[in-house]
């Protein structure tokens, strides 16, 4: 018989010890490298695109699902409109215009070249209509008239553009004119182009009401009379992809062949950017491989059952309770279909909360997780202002409840 002796079998048992250990080590290096890869940005997905520069962001969360050289500085041409019907809308939500305010066209505007709906100078358009030349037919003439509606000159309207595009991140990205003309230093990346467009359908998914009309009819009505004059939406995905939603094409002799792709199938809203393709054609071809990529991988998890919020007890404030709410609802994006059961919560609240608390104050969080892993969280907000007590409410609040 066999008979291990004893230094032997404590030699055995730390090499069973280190065989373990490593063994678990490296299933979770597995588990997070797996999760990992199913965050990254698709380089494994098989898609060739002959453009450059390119980008697929899902809307509602902003995860990115491919990326292709996404933050190389390209001439971006008349996807610079975006940026000019953000700032167009903002205006309105704001009640700075209305859709019905006319806009009187410049000189200035008038001269503009590139597309254009040969607005004349003294012509009146309506704010309305002005969006469908700009959204439709990607009018340069329509938007410097809109810029100096809006803020009194282009430069002005500019400078509201790159201070919105910091704003959103747009880090990679200097605006020159609101038109996109080429022009030198007026630069964008797919990325930040994707951002802005993200902003445009989520903030103001009212813009689909005008990017997703084929064709149309304005009327030019100027000193020689009425004429009708018909717009064609630049973006052919309109009439070919059947679930395109918009967005914006741009073309010029440096920027080449560009397009955001607005898309929305079974409520997943998706956004392709294609950067200098070298032709029209393949720029929808490569945005419609993109957008069918995504629609084939993404899983959405929406959570349409967040908790019930209870009044938080707070000390030291005119109330004992304070309303709350979720400062928005959650969402979260998988790179591969998911069984959403797997998804858990966990509601935390901060401890010890104190007047003064104002309205927005953070007070907690609504955490989620994925097979133990924390993939996202909501804050849980005052709805409501408190204002801290002073001593002789304290004092009659003690009081208050020493006696019931």
């Amino acid at each position: 018989m066999f008979v291990i002796k004893s230094r032997n079998k404590r030699l055995i048992m730390c090499i069973m010890c280190l065989i373990l250990i490593f063994t678990s080590v490296y299933a979770g290096m597995s588990r997070v490298t797996c999760i990992a890869q199913e965050r990254t940005q698709g380089e494994n997905s098989g898609i060739e695109l002959k453009s450059p520069s390119a980008i697929l962001m899902e809307a509602s969360t902003g995860q990115v699902i491919y990326e292709k050289d996404a933050d190389t500085s390209l001439h971006p041409a008349s996807i610079t409109k975006i940026m000019t019907l953000i700032l167009i809308f903002d205006a309105i939500k704001d009640g700075k215009i209305g859709l019905d305010d006319e806009v009187t066209v410049s000189e200035y505007a008038a001269s503009m070249g590139g597309s254009q709906v040969f607005l004349e100078a003294g012509e009146k358009q309506t704010v309305d209509t002005m969006i469908k030349c700009i959204s439709m037919a990607s009018a340069n003439d329509a938007c410097v008239a809109m810029s100096e509606y809006i803020e009194g000159t282009e430069s002005a309207f500019v400078a509201k553009m790159n201070e919105r595009a910091m704003g959103l991140g747009m880090n990679n990205t200097n605006f020159v004119n609101c038109c996109g003309l080429d022009t030198d230093g007026h630069m964008s990346t797919a990325r930040d182009i994707a951002l802005m467009s993200r902003e445009l359908i989520t903030k103001y998914p009212q813009i689909h009401d005008y990017s997703t009309i084929w064709m149309d009819t304005i009327i030019h009505s100027t000193r020689r009379g009425d004429s009708e004059f018909g717009l064609t939406n630049t973006n052919k995905l309109i009439k070919q992809y059947e679930w395109a939603t918009g967005l914006k094409t741009g073309s010029t002799g440096l920027a080449k062949c560009c397009l955001s792709a607005s898309a929305n199938k079974d409520g997943i809203d998706l956004i392709a950017v294609i950067m200098a393709a070298p032709d029209s054609k393949t720029r929808f071809a490569e945005a419609v491989n993109l957008l069918n990529y995504g629609f084939n991988t993404c899983d959405i998890y929406k959570d349409d059952g967040m908790p019930l919020l209870e009044n938080i007890r707070i000390s030291k404030g005119k109330k004992d309770y304070v309303n709350c709410r979720y400062e928005k609802e959650f969402s979260y994006m998988f790179i591969n279909p998911v069984n959403h059961e797997d998804i858990s919560k966990e509601l935390h609240i901060n401890e010890n909360i104190a007047a003064p608390v104002n309205e927005g104050d953070t007070i907690g969080t609504l955490d989620y997780y994925y097979n133990g892993e924390k993939i996202g969280s909501v804050n849980v907000i005052s709805s409501e202002n408190i204002e801290k007590a002073d001593f002789l409410t304290q004092i009659k609040k003690v009081f208050g409840r020493l006696l019931k």
